[in-house]
């Protein structure tokens, strides 16, 4: 049996995140009992975060990970990186474009350094809660590639979890399974034939600025 669900094959469109984490915690109820932290990538994930954790009366927090930008191509990306340091690269993509050494090193410094500026920033007015033993459920906007979520997936890892359950509002089939491969479940509500960008499948999408982030991690 799959390890991962996809709730509609289709490409119906959300209102907004807000829309996004209700329809997620609805699907994720059969967790409320095990008390889950939920986590959320910013910006966008936090917002979806915050909606599943109202609704599942979980702990709230975030993983903070940054995906590694192509030189002159800043949505595709050839990596990520998260706060403890983890990175992974896509070799084939890094050798078909043919990134250089020096460009690579450049974008983990500049990626890491906005890293920690979130994490001065967010940690703040939000502790980092241990994840040893709890149950996981990592979310965010969507995934096209989902460099960066594979990442974040890795990095909670690391940090021993009891299980670890990747949300997703929606995604191409091809990363679901992908992911599949790191989390213990996966769950994904909307999966199109057609997958170009995460902004297509909603109405409202602005982008999230650090104090609309600040004030659903209070």
């Amino acid at each position: 049996m799959n390890n991962w669900r996809i709730v509609e094959r289709t490409d119906t469109v959300f209102k907004d995140r807000v829309e996004a984490g209700e329809l997620l915690a609805r699907e994720l109820g059969d967790y409320i009992e095990q008390h889950p932290i939920v986590l959320g990538i910013p910006r966008g994930g936090v917002v979806v975060a915050g909606v599943i954790v109202k609704k599942l009366g979980a702990d709230l927090d975030l993983v903070l990970a940054r995906k590694l930008r192509v030189p002159g191509q800043p949505e595709l990306a050839f990596g990520a990186i998260a706060e403890n340091g983890y990175y992974s690269l896509n070799h084939d993509l890094i050798r078909m474009i043919g990134i250089s050494e020096d460009s690579i090193k450049q974008e983990m410094t500049f990626q890491a350094a906005e890293i920690e500026r979130r994490k001065q920033l967010f940690r703040k007015v939000k502790p980092k809660i241990p994840l040893t033993g709890r149950v996981v459920i990592i979310t965010d906007d969507g995934v096209a590639t989902g460099e960066t979520f594979k990442t974040a997936l890795n990095a909670v890892r690391q940090e021993q979890p009891e299980k670890i359950i990747a949300a997703l509002p929606v995604g191409s089939k091809n990363t679901i399974i992908d992911l599949a491969r790191i989390a213990d479940q996966v769950l994904c509500l909307r999966c199109p034939a057609v997958f170009r960008a995460v902004g297509q499948f909603y109405r409202y999408f602005d982008q999230i600025e650090d104090d609309e982030t600040l004030a659903i991690l209070v």
